[in-house]
């Protein structure tokens, strides 16, 4: 099982666990320590992983965190615990007091579901105020797994870490502020784009209203890129279960078999979109499509009873379907097919109610 596996089933391991997790003793032995062994290093070797490292401070003496990965001999990463109900906050940890008494390189705060790793990018043996890298195992982006993956035990230099976390700071850095710009664009935000645009005199109301019009052109400029990149990079995917179902075609209904029914490029790209949303709680090949005389049905476990919408994109108003915990059907008006994604929480709860009936089958 390479890393990328192993840190994936970790993550879906502390999500169905944490709500059993009292302490942060426990918290220490059922997620941070498994998680210093994915990283490759032997939690029962001194040599290795030393648990209640001794960083004493002045006079203060005997003072400890809770973990120190060693590197010939000297600590290289300082790891202190939280409870994983508790918010982090490096003010008020020892490992931001801790950090400038030892050779260690870098400082990991964690409470088991978020990791955030510091060093000292801003003064030398200081540990930054932010974190160089953070994320969430429970929801961690493949892009997150490369990074972390240099801290495995295999691949782990100091050097190499060092020189992109720079990088990561700031392009994390860069990230919040666009997504701040993006929701609420800021006055100089929407100059910066209304000058090369408005010829008039940039007087209040209207950069007011160019400020709506920003957020707004933001917002379907990024819906546009995801559309046109998810209906790229999953055509592959599509075609090659399409030639399954051509030889194995499913068995059609009366409405289906009673009638010559063309699935349209904008139902397509609407059952990519549902795809997308879903395939981060189900695996792809669990949701299919059935085009219908009326609707656009797409099902989970092509089956008629897992209904998990159904668009309606034929008429002079599009629609989209979508099913209660009773399998009550509530169709909401949208204006294009980039609407479905407003619609992700429904759907998630949706394959949920039916993946919860099929566990209670069993």
């Amino acid at each position: 099982m390479d890393f990328k596996d192993q840190i994936k089933l970790f993550g879906d391991k502390v999500e169905k666990l944490k709500t059993q997790i009292q302490t942060e003793e426990a918290t220490k032995n059922a997620f941070i320590m498994p998680f210093i062994k994915v990283l490759g290093y032997d939690v029962f070797d001194p040599f290795e992983v030393m648990p209640e490292f001794i960083a004493d401070i002045g006079i203060k003496k005997g003072e400890k965190v809770d973990y120190a990965i060693l590197k010939e001999g000297q600590p290289s990463i300082l790891i202190e615990c939280k409870h994983w109900g508790e918010s982090l906050d490096p003010h008020n940890s020892q490992l931001f007091r801790y950090f400038h008494t030892t050779s260690a390189r870098f400082g990991l705060l964690t409470n088991g579901i978020i990791y955030r790793f510091y060093t000292d990018l801003v003064e030398p043996n200081k540990m930054d105020d932010k974190p160089f890298f953070e994320f969430n195992v429970t929801d961690i982006k493949d892009s997150q797994i490369e990074e972390l993956k240099k801290f495995h035990k295999s691949y782990f230099n100091i050097e190499d870490i060092q020189t992109t976390a720079s990088e990561l700071k700031y392009m994390n850095e860069l990230k919040s502020l666009l997504n701040t710009e993006f929701q609420n664009p800021t006055e100089g935000f929407v100059k910066l784009f209304a000058r090369q645009i408005y010829k008039g005199v940039l007087t209040a109301k209207v950069v007011e209203q160019l400020a709506v019009l920003t957020r707004k052109s933001v917002q379907q400029y990024i819906n546009d890129l995801i559309t046109e990149r998810l209906t790229s990079a999953l055509k592959k995917e599509n075609d090659a279960e399409q030639s399954v179902t051509a030889k194995e075609p499913p068995v059609k209904n009366a409405e289906e078999r009673g009638s010559m029914i063309e699935t349209t490029e904008e139902e397509k790209e609407g059952y990519l979109i549902v795809k997308t949303i879903l395939r981060q709680k189900v695996k792809a090949g669990r949701i299919v499509y059935r085009d219908a005389q009326s609707y656009f049905a797409i099902l989970l476990d092509d089956n008629n009873r897992k209904t998990i919408c159904r668009l309606y994109l034929n008429g002079s108003r599009r629609y989209i379907g979508t099913f209660d915990e009773q399998k009550k059907e509530t169709k909401t008006e949208i204006l294009t097919v980039d609407d479905i994604f407003k619609f992700e929480e429904i759907l998630y709860k949706t394959v949920e109610w039916y993946d919860a009936e099929k566990v209670q089958a069993v």
